[in-house]
């Protein structure tokens, strides 16, 4: 079984301009990105960007980098323009290009449990959720379970009620995945659901066309940069802990 990682880099961000060729700490974020994938065990990692700036920083520090279609709505609809264009993998892991500080080992996770089930279509992670004010921020998405690790539910909401309060059953759902290449070809092509539409998650999409996901635990939490405080939040965390690519 062959794994592919593909970094989705669109260039344009609505709070971030220009966010993959952002600096951080002499290296652009999409070389935080690839450089931490290509330290786990994927057999190669691809970005899949819109942009020929992009494409160029990419090619300047040796990584691989696919040119894709600048309509595309969302990062699954572009990693299938990849899946099209390479077709020698089983298994396509998506790495979110704004999580420079990403842990190989999430990646290695993903990749354990799809040589553990051969039958198995799409894999995410969740990270247990401590504290009352993340449980209840609109931004960090909630995930619950069921006792077999497969997804019933995403939401933005607090899920599960907390009629009787329990603050050990929250969990925060990590944006990182993993398919099977013919389900992601597949997944592209349905249609918009209405709970996707509601919370807009599209990760409801498959659990709405009767489709399972299965979501492990990782103790890692990693921080994404949707802002230029968060971009910097990460360049000084980056300086503080001395990290290096």
């Amino acid at each position: 079984m062959k794994f592919l990682g593909v970094i989705p880099a669109r260039y344009e961000s609505t709070r971030l301009p220009r966010k993959p060729l952002k600096d951080i700490c002499g290296h652009s974020m999409i070389e935080w990105v690839y450089k931490r994938a290509m330290k786990s065990n994927l057999d190669e990692v691809v970005v899949a960007t819109d942009s020929q700036e992009v494409f160029d920083t990419v090619k300047s520090f040796g990584g691989e980098v696919v040119l894709t279609d600048v309509n595309h709505l969302n990062g699954t609809s572009r990693i299938a323009e990849v899946c099209e264009k390479i077709t020698d993998y089983d298994v396509i892991i998506n790495i979110q290009g704004d999580e420079p500080l990403i842990e190989p080992d999430m990646i290695n996770s993903l990749i354990s449990v799809f040589k553990k089930e051969e039958g198995l279509k799409m894999a995410t992670l969740k990270h247990k959720l401590l504290k009352k004010e993340d449980i209840e921020n609109p931004n960090y998405v909630k995930v619950v379970t069921d006792k077999k690790d497969y997804a019933i539910y995403f939401s933005r909401s607090v899920i599960p009620y907390p009629r009787n309060e329990n603050l050990d059953i929250y969990f925060k759902h990590v944006g990182i995945y993993g398919y099977k290449r013919e389900f992601v070809l597949e997944y592209a092509k349905l249609k918009s659901t209405p709970l996707e539409n509601s919370e807009s998650l599209e990760q409801l999409r498959v659990l709405e066309n009767g489709y399972k996901i299965k979501v492990l635990e990782t103790p890692f939490e990693i921080i994404g940069v949707d802002t230029q405080e968060e971009l910097e939040k990460v360049r000084k965390y980056i300086l503080e802990k001395g990290i290096k690519l």
